[in-house]
Order: structure tokens, then C-alpha cells, then sequence
């Protein structure tokens, strides 16, 4: 059998996925009641960064403590991937020292072309495409505290970026209804998309910021510039200020809707304080996850 590899939650099935989840809380549970196994015992993760995380670095490097791994931090200026040395180079010499490599980068194809070069399991820790680990968390979130995410309603509102690319893969095999409401011009990939509906999504893609709450069991948003768009910021404010989550657009949803936030957050931008710090935000606990999440992604490739 082949070596399994975590691009893109598209690559996965359903069961595949769900298996996933249910795994994630599992680990959660056991960590909780001191129950938690070594499972990965004497196994080295490498952590590439080409973007700082403060999430993704503690939730992996804790994730291989916790299961008794071991971690490798390296920067671009340990490798120089893509110009100092090839990307497939890179691929198979980390393949002689390693047993997993965890990529946070820019390019999706370098990403792509580690996992296919590599012969150990290669994880997309945030390429400019996809988020997949982020939005495993979400979705465990989403059913920690509601039990299911089934025939749920999950509206995003900002950029059609990373974060709503996997998304809109994880609509593609679990069954809720995903609204993307970003003003013209910000639309998710078209081809995700229609990918996304051929596998049986319920994908809507909105410029109305006002429909897309109505009545939904999720509220979900990102910052609205990303790193290595600092350049148009500004612009981007003007056209996203009314897809900022606030008290309005919260009071358009279900009386027990949860707010989401993968973060860090632009307080006042994106989120408003009153809605991060309130009774339906949930973010601190979907920052939690990653980690449980992280884990079984981390135990279904290594164990």
C-alpha cells in the first residue's frame, strides 16, 4: 500500500473523514481523563514554515509530545525550498531522517510536489489554496457542541480564500448547506466549487451578507487580508466592512448560533469585540481543537 498524505480534505471520502472527527474527539476525551496512549512513540514530524503560526507550530509540536513523537522546526533559511535546492531534493533527503512532514507555505504546488517526492506522509499545514487541518478543527467544533453537523447551515463571510476553499471541499462529503458571502470580485475558486457540487455540495455563493445569516447554525469568518496581502489592505476593508460579523448580522441567525474564528483576529475589522468575547463564540475551544484534530491526522498517517 502506498503512503497516505493530508493535502486537501477532497482527497478524503466521507467515512474517511468522519472517521477523522470521531477519532479527533476520542483523543480529546481520553487527553481530558488522563487515559491519552503513545501511539507515535519514537516518530519525528518535521515542521517546514515558510508563514509564522502560533497555532499551527504549538498544536503540532505539542500533538507529537503528547503521543510521544518528536518534532524538527526548519524555516526557509535552513532550506531554501524551490531555490536553493528542489523541491524534490528537499522531498527525498527529509524522507531519510523523518517519518512525516508538516508544510505551511505560500504556493500550493510546492506542497504538492514535497507529497509526491517525499516517502513519508506530507501534511498541508496552510498553503494560499487550501487550510484542511483548520477546518477539520471546525467541524469538530461544530459537532463538540451541537452533536452534528448534519442539515446545519454554515455561512462564511469575508474572502473566498483558503480557509473557504476547504470548506467547500468538506461541503462536498458531509451534508450541510455552506454560503460563501463575499463581496464581487472575492469569489472562491470556481473549479473547487463546482468539484465541490458534483460530489453532492449544498454551495451557495452570495454578495449579500444579510441572506447568508438568516437563519444559519454557524457564523464563520477570517481575516480579511491574508499574509502577502498587506498591499491591499485598505481596499480590501472598504469592500468587506459589511461582511463584518457584529451584533446585526448575529441577530439574523439562529437564537443558538455559533461564531467561529479560525484567528488571529482583526478585532474591530472582521469580528467585533461584542461577538468574539460573547456567548456564541466558540473560538477559543476551535483553536483547542486543532490540536485534537492535528493528532488524529497525525495517528491515521503514522500509527
Amino acid at each position: 500500500m502506498g503512503k497516505k498524505d493530508f493535502l486537501s480534505i477532497a482527497d478524503l471520502d466521507r467515512p474517511g473523514l468522519e472517521r477523522l472527527l470521531r477519532r479527533g474527539l476520542e483523543m480529546k476525551k481520553a487527553r481530558k481523563e488522563g487515559r491519552e496512549k503513545r501511539t507515535l512513540e519514537g516518530k519525528i514530524l518535521g515542521l517546514i514554515f515558510h508563514k509564522p503560526s502560533l497555532r499551527t507550530r504549538v498544536s503540532f509540536e505539542a500533538g507529537m509530545m503528547h503521543l510521544g513523537g518528536h518534532t524538527i522546526y526548519l524555516t526557509d533559511k535552513e532550506i531554501g525550498i524551490g531555490s536553493r535546492e528542489a523541491v524534490g531534493d528537499v522531498g527525498e533527503v527529509l524522507g531519510r531522517y523523518l517519518d512525516a512532514v508538516m508544510i505551511r507555505t505560500f504556493d500550493h504546488k510546492i506542497a504538492v510536489d514535497l507529497a509526491r517526492h517525499a516517502p513519508i506522509p506530507v501534511i498541508n499545514g496552510l498553503t494560499d489554496l487550501l487550510h484542511p487541518c483548520q477546518i477539520l478543527a471546525d467541524i469538530l467544533t461544530v459537532i463538540e457542541h451541537r452533536g452534528n453537523i448534519e442539515n446545519r447551515i454554515v455561512s462564511f463571510f469575508g474572502d473566498g480564500n483558503n480557509v473557504a476553499h476547504s470548506w467547500i471541499n468538506a461541503a462536498g462529503l458531509l451534508p450541510f448547506a455552506l454560503r460563501i458571502a463575499v463581496p464581487e470580485g472575492f469569489e472562491p475558486s470556481a473549479e473547487i466549487v463546482d468539484a465541490a457540487r458534483k460530489r453532492g455540495g449544498k454551495i451557495e455563493v452570495l454578495h449579500d451578507p444579510r441572506a447568508a445569516a438568516k437563519d444559519a447554525d454557524v457564523l464563520y469568518t477570517d481575516v480579511w487580508a491574508s499574509m502577502g496581502q498587506e498591499a491591499e489592505k485598505e481596499r480590501r476593508a472598504r469592500l468587506m466592512a459589511p461582511f463584518q460579523i457584529n451584533q446585526e448580522l448575529l441577530r439574523l441567525a439562529k437564537k443558538d448560533a455559533l461564531v467561529l474564528h479560525c484567528l488571529p483576529a482583526h478585532r474591530g475589522e472582521e469580528i467585533t469585540d461584542e461577538v468574539i468575547d460573547g456567548p456564541h463564540s466558540v473560538v477559543f475551544d476551535e483553536a483547542e481543537n486543532r490540536l485534537h484534530a492535528q493528532k488524529a491526522v497525525l495517528e491515521w498517517l503514522l500509527a
